[in-house]
């Protein structure tokens, strides 16, 4: 894609480009969503395994008031990073339907006297 290097050239988008890049957002998603899974399936199934020491019950002050803001957070990240590799899918099929529409305006069209030869004489 333009990385602003060419004086005069501010975006070169190559249709390639979002589509390899794309599915990396895609993956990511997945990848997220399967580690925020993993993390409350596990933190809720073992109930409260820091303990009830000093220290366990100065981590759950502070992790649990905070856990399910965490989790909403990555909750929203998964979502975002499942827009965005929709947004490159969509970008990349307009941006070669647009591609044909623009070659489509500056091919030239046969009239039907010209290809029938019936304005020949």
């Amino acid at each position: 894609m333009g990385d602003g290097k060419v004086p005069g050239k501010v975006l070169d988008i190559k249709t390639a480009d979002i589509k390899a890049a794309a599915p990396a957002f895609h993956q990511g998603a997945i990848d997220l969503s399967k580690a925020l899974t993993a993390l409350v399936t596990t933190l809720d199934g073992l109930g409260e395994p820091w303990g009830h020491d000093e220290q366990g019950e100065q981590f759950a002050g502070a992790y649990k008031p905070r856990q399910k803001k965490m989790e909403s957070a990555a909750g929203i990240l998964v979502l975002g990073l499942t827009s965005i590799h929709e947004a490159m899918v969509d970008l990349s099929d307009g941006h070669v339907d647009n591609d044909q529409l623009i070659a489509g305006m500056f091919t030239k069209v046969k009239s039907d006297k010209q290809s029938d030869g019936a304005g020949e004489r």
